[in-house]
């Protein structure tokens, strides 16, 4: 038997499947899945049990809200007008139907969504789980999803993932950004992902979560950057020790307090500039 006809008889003989839902529509009492692969309807109409699991925020009052996320949803994931699949399912198979299970199941998920209610971090609960802001963030692209750690990646993922198991348990996530609002501009539901991130890195400072070595890092720079000669010559210094570490092909093996920068990659060191003396010597005259 081919491989999709073994994938098929173990559809056909399962008694329960169990779903996601992207949506839930409270007007109907519908569950809906978009997606491009099919799959999902081998799991939601053949078991004879149908268990669609999905958090609290994913309910939406009407059909026609539902028809405005499904737009956004949709262009911002993956640049389409519509899903090839869009499911949606209420209760189950009636006595003239001839495909659906016989028993439907709707579970929502809480594991700390309520939490946010109220809070600085409500607005997450708008997200739509469409993957435009990871799509635009550097550090996304760079690293991947399965350096975060957890279930959600991204821009979206360093918010929620603190949210829901506390900052304590998360302290890298609130930093894995540049905030550089990509991520914002992206998003289809007007998310202010950078001021939620950097609310949390606040939050970690006030609690005391970072790194003492760190912290004082950050004074010692604040103290330089308030003076702007200090400042100049300080980056000069730092610049040339960096140049020397480069070597002849520009690329610092071991970084002096960075070493997890390179741990697995090479640092660039700077290139050397010219000098304002330089650049004043060469400038145009007149005659």
């Amino acid at each position: 038997m081919r491989p999709e006809g073994t994938i098929l008889r173990h559809f056909l003989s399962a008694d329960l499947g169990i779903s996601g839902g992207n949506f839930l529509i409270a007007e109907t009492g519908s569950g809906v899945i978009v997606t491009n692969e099919g799959n999902g309807r081998m799991v939601t109409t053949l078991p004879r049990v149908h268990v669609c699991m999905t958090g609290i925020e994913k309910v939406i009052p009407t059909l026609e809200d539902f028809a405005t996320l499904l737009r956004l949803l949709t262009r911002s994931a993956t640049g389409q007008a519509i899903s090839n699949y869009v499911s949606l399912f209420t209760g189950p198979r009636g006595a003239l139907d001839h495909d659906g299970p016989e028993h439907m199941v709707f579970i929502l998920v809480d594991a700390g969504r309520t939490g946010l209610v109220g809070g600085e971090m409500q607005e997450m609960l708008r997200c739509i789980r469409c993957g435009a802001c990871m799509n635009h963030c550097p550090v996304y692209r760079a690293v991947g999803g399965h350096s975060y750690g957890w279930v959600y990646p991204g821009p979206m993922g360093s918010v929620l993932t603190p949210s829901y198991l506390g900052l304590a348990n998360a302290l890298d996530l609130p930093q894995a950004a540049t905030l550089c609002g990509a991520c914002s501009v992206a998003c289809p539901v007007k998310i202010p992902l950078p001021g939620l991130l950097r609310s949390l890195r606040e939050k970690q400072v006030d609690r005391g979560l970072r790194p003492n070595r760190e912290r004082l890092a950050f004074r010692i720079w604040s103290w330089t950057a308030r003076r702007p000669r200090v400042y100049a010559f300080a980056t000069a210094i730092a610049a040339r020790c960096l140049r020397l570490l480069g070597g002849r092909n520009g690329m610092i093996a071991m970084l002096p307090l960075g070493k997890e920068w390179t741990r697995g990659r090479y640092f660039p060191a700077p290139k050397s500039g010219r000098t304002f003396r330089s650049l004043y010597a060469s400038r145009p005259r007149k005659g």
